[in-house]
């Protein structure tokens, strides 16, 4: 116990160092990169290195600039803390102060790109949500880890440098929303997290790799597919939240009263996890039938990792009212729909913007 304290004790001691130096040393020739931090494992404590448990959201985020190494060689960098909480407890209240905040410093001359530190369990629904909303063709980067601050091989301060190097690169403007994580760059759109654990979490199994980036040297392969950015019709001035929108996970002999009980919950949007092609038993796509008839927009997406959800295959969407989601996994499927419930559109339209987005 001693000695963990006394460890915890350098710790701060070197970060408070550090942070001086970092005050010292803004340089007019750099870009300028704003980090907006929200909490997640990137910012999370433990009482020792080596523990699997750990708190969220403990540290802040001039804090974790400071203790980023050659940081302020890439960039002017400073921090601003949205909030901090693990990413389960993101919200949409976050959500929107969040990406008024981004759309706000992208908008001003001196603010060249943005950061965005944040959990990953929900990392890529904020990375979707702003790649949607985000009025600006300049870099926005998100990030984090899969390990806490305080732990041995904590990947974190590796994974900021290497997002500040993105963010502060105009050539990577004009890619959307980025994920920037274990040496990878992956879009918005494609990403997901596939493993609990590992820190080779992230993947974007449909369209592959956006392009790497290795102690802040940066290749980008491809552009991301969708539309997004200043291209994206959707905004959220003047919006302070978003219609209500649930998933419903099916599997065998799945219960249809859970499609009734979001009905009654108020739901304006349901998204099925579908099994294989975005299918459903007979009951549930019933209750699901019975919803679209009252007005709720039911999408059609899947519990398998890969694939397209195709429209009138299995089922028949046309009879049934439903829309298919595409590509596009429950938890995507669910951003886009709230974005697209904030105006009256026909499911034809609404289909549309599951093809293109």
């Amino acid at each position: 116990m001693l000695r963990n304290k006394i460890f915890r004790k350098i710790i701060m001691i070197v970060v408070i160092l550090s942070a001086i130096s970092y005050s010292k040393a803004q340089n007019k020739d750099l870009p300028n990169v704003v980090i907006l931090a929200t909490g997640g494992t990137i910012a999370g404590s433990a009482a020792t290195g080596t523990q699997a448990g750990y708190t969220s959201g403990q540290v802040g985020i001039e804090t974790m600039i400071a203790a980023v190494p050659g940081i302020t060689d890439l960039a002017n960098v400073t921090g601003e803390q949205i909030s901090n909480v693990g990413s389960q407890d993101m919200s949409v209240e976050i959500w929107l102060k969040l990406a008024n905040r981004v759309n706000e410093l992208l908008s001003r001359d001196d603010v060249d790109g943005i950061v965005i530190t944040h959990g990953t369990d929900t990392q890529e629904e904020t990375a979707f949500f702003l790649n949607l909303v985000v009025k600006s063709n300049k870099p926005v980067v998100t990030t984090g880890s899969m390990r806490p601050s305080t732990a041995v091989s904590a990947e974190g301060p590796l994974n900021l440098y290497n997002a500040v190097a993105i963010a502060a690169d105009s050539k990577a403007s004009g890619y959307g929303v980025l994920v920037v994580m274990n040496d990878q760059i992956h879009s918005a759109h494609g990403v997901t997290k596939t493993n609990t654990t590992s820190v080779q979490t992230f993947m974007s199994p449909m369209h592959g790799l956006t392009g790497a980036v290795i102690y802040g040297k940066h290749e980008f392969y491809s552009k991301p597919h969708g539309i997004f950015g200043l291209e994206s019709e959707f905004s959220i001035e003047g919006v302070t939240s978003l219609p209500r929108v649930d998933i419903i996970y099916t599997g065998v002999d799945s219960p249809a009263d859970l499609v009734d009980m979001s009905l009654k919950a108020g739901a304006k949007g349901i998204v099925i996890a579908g099994v294989g092609n975005g299918n459903m038993n007979a009951a549930t796509l019933n209750a699901c039938k019975n919803a679209a008839e009252q007005g709720v927009v039911v999408v059609r997406s899947t519990r398998v990792p890969t694939g397209y959800v195709l429209r009138n295959a299995e089922i028949n969407d046309d009879e049934n009212k439903t829309i298919a989601s595409d590509e596009l996994n429950a938890q995507k499927s669910r951003v886009l729909l709230m974005l697209a419930l904030l105006k009256d559109r026909s499911l034809e339209d609404i289909q549309k913007l599951f093809y293109t987005y």
